[in-house]
């Protein structure tokens, strides 16, 4: 038998490490919820045995979507057509024609040539963004100092150079892009809206330095794809700019209600990344029905303004009882509204006795999500939230933010 001595205890490793982020106040306790199909934002919460209901403030279900009768019938439909699972990854048998619909659809939405369908949007970032910074000669990435975790881990695989901007600055941008050789390729990758500050990327100054220094673009539009244009493209599809992206990445999980992954560019960008991106070929495909599910909710969503029109509307709302009772939260152009609580400790009780005594679930957000000292409570209105539920909200919150004696902004 080898020397054994330096092998780690794994288990008091664990449980150090997890008693240290309970004492911090970072440790996460899943809900147990049940969506309540036609009863959305409300929800069973099954604790100790029993069920209560909630209503949930921190869904990316913005729309609704995930319960819309056109998104459950197609479902139901496919799930009779094409049987439960793909059965395969993409190149070996998991390509039905459920498939090539939805890739058609979601490039038309963006009006490009071609889509890409992942698994989830953190693995179309990962796999794209990996994939063109391994494979392209020499690449730099731009990668905005603001972006997900799923955008940094692909460009941090890819193992090319990669340079950190300024979130949102785009002088601090041109001044990085004149830095580099202007024959090196390089790629700007950045968000449109970031989930945990809610605000919007400056697309079009990104553009214009993009093309004066011939620099490709990488959008994520996950958290804008169908709330914002015409027809729910995002914000760039709202401001008139898809075509001059390169790539635009976007997610069917969040707005659209129901699961997956995409790019969006030309022809041969796409069947690059299919043809080279590991995180593709090996992934097994999404299920028929959750494709066909997506694919209607695309559909309805080009089609409806109501539930975004409803959706801005609910937004408004809450911002204004937030400042009604003098709450303090993070202004922005879009739909996610931050609460900053600053203390880990108190971010989480306030989230737990919304929970406990008031039957209001929001999750809070504390490091690694975002930096410390930043910790918050992250509401994300939806369409479908009520008068009353809004009202329900700002009472709870009032009270607990005396009861954590909070500083208050003024009315």
């Amino acid at each position: 038998m080898g020397n054994l001595s330096g092998m780690i205890d794994i288990e008091a490793y664990a449980k150090q490490a997890l008693e240290k982020i309970k004492r911090e106040g970072r440790y996460r306790i899943f809900a147990e919820l049940e969506r309540n199909r036609g009863n959305f934002p409300k929800a069973k919460m099954y604790m100790d045995d029993k069920k209560k209901e909630v209503t949930i403030w921190c869904s990316n279900d913005y729309l609704g979507m995930g319960q819309h009768p056109k998104v459950i019938s197609a479902m139901h439909q496919a799930l009779d057509r094409y049987g439960a699972g793909a059965g395969g990854t993409r190149n070996i048998s998991g390509t039905t024609h459920a498939h090539v619909l939805l890739e058609k659809e979601i490039a038309d939405l963006h009006a490009k040539e071609a889509a890409l369908l992942f698994s989830s949007g953190y693995v179309s970032n990962w796999a794209a963004l990996s994939c063109l910074g391994s494979h392209l000669d020499n690449v730099v990435i731009l990668s905005d100092a603001g972006n997900h975790a799923s955008m940094i881990e692909g460009i941090r695989h890819s193992k090319c150079k990669k340079i950190i901007w300024k979130h949102n600055d785009p002088e601090d941008l041109g001044k990085k892009l004149e830095e580099c050789d202007p024959k090196q390729p390089k790629i700007i990758a950045f968000e449109s809206i970031y989930s945990m500050s809610g605000d919007i990327a400056p697309i079009a100054e990104i553009c214009d330095l993009a093309e004066k220094h011939g620099a490709m673009t990488y959008l994520d539009e996950v958290h804008a794809v169908g709330m914002y244009g015409p027809r729910g493209g995002g914000v760039a599809e709202r401001e008139g700019l898809m075509d001059r992206i390169t790539v635009i990445e976007g997610t069917l999980g969040k707005a659209f209600g129901v699961m997956g992954g995409y790019i969006a560019s030309s022809n041969n960008i796409c069947d690059f990344i299919r043809s080279f991106s590991s995180g593709f070929i090996f992934t097994t495909a999404l299920p028929p029905a959750v494709v066909a599910g997506a694919t209607a909710s695309i559909q309805h969503l080009k089609m409806s303004n109501m539930e975004r029109t409803e959706h801005k509307a609910r937004v408004n709302q809450v911002r204004s009882k937030l400042n009604e009772i003098g709450i303090p939260h993070l202004e922005n152009e879009g739909h996610i509204v931050p609460i900053v609580v600053k203390d880990p400790v108190k971010c989480k009780f306030i989230s737990d006795s919304l929970l406990d005594h008031y039957g209001i679930y929001i999750q809070p957000i504390n490091y690694p999500t975002v930096p410390k000292g930043t910790e918050r409570l992250r509401i994300t209105p939806s369409g479908v939230h009520t008068k009353s539920d809004i009202e329900h909200l700002g009472r709870a919150l009032n009270d607990l933010w005396s009861q954590c004696a909070l500083s208050r902004i003024a009315a």
